[in-house]
């Protein structure tokens, strides 16, 4: 039982999950032939949960594709909309598009241009500073517009002292001047790094009250 712990502490994840699987394996097997033995019938549903089938179930859930922020766009509601977003510099301009495009459907042009300056910021953030894929979101709740970049890399953005003649690095700055709130929530697959905006109405019409 020792040097089987000492195994699983210093062999690679995907060994040991492949030994977990195997283990669970014969298990299951065992308990197949004994079952037919015994001439007992029973629902897979009935069958208790095995320590090895409960981490099975947990690492396959953290270790799954990311697919959510790969799927093409989606929108839950009419005031929900979401789209991938490819690792090139071209993303940028079209999240500024998407968003404008959006905000036009939602009648809130009012917002488009301090949209387009901030989504462009959080957007360059996420291409410079993470890997994987990105997933641009917009929301409309009551009096609010929240637009969300999501990534793979848990880290939240890091203010800079930024010299008064530098052409970059204000990212945080302009989310603290013009936007109503901002900040980083960490997520299952790394954070999504959010920023709100107030809509001049106090609730566009047909849209959900706010949480």
């Amino acid at each position: 039982m020792a040097s089987r712990v000492i195994g699983l502490t210093t062999t690679p994840l995907g060994e040991c999950l492949a030994w977990m699987w195997r283990r669970h394996g014969e298990s299951g097997q065992k308990g197949a032939s004994d079952h037919h033995a015994q001439g007992k019938s029973r629902s897979l549903k009935d069958t208790p949960r095995t320590w090895v089938h409960r981490h099975l179930a947990l690492w396959s859930r953290v270790l799954a594709p990311l697919q959510p922020l790969d799927a093409p766009r989606a929108r839950a509601t009419a005031w929900d909309a979401s789209w991938p977003l490819q690792r090139e510099l071209t993303s940028v301009r079209l999240a500024r598009r998407t968003v404008t495009a959006q905000l036009g459907e939602w009648n809130l042009e009012d917002l488009a241009d301090t949209a387009e300056l901030l989504v462009s910021e959080v957007v360059t953030n996420a291409l410079r500073h993470t890997r994987g894929p990105l997933r641009l979101n917009l929301q409309v709740r009551g009096s609010r517009l929240r637009c969300e970049v999501e990534d793979t890399d848990p880290a939240g953005p890091v203010r800079r002292v930024v010299d008064t003649d530098a052409e970059g690095g204000r990212g945080t700055e302009l989310l603290d001047l013009l936007s109503e709130a901002w900040g980083s929530t960490r997520t299952a697959t790394g954070k999504t790094t959010w920023f709100d905006l107030l809509t001049r109405t106090p609730e566009p019409e047909g849209s959900p009250a706010s949480d």
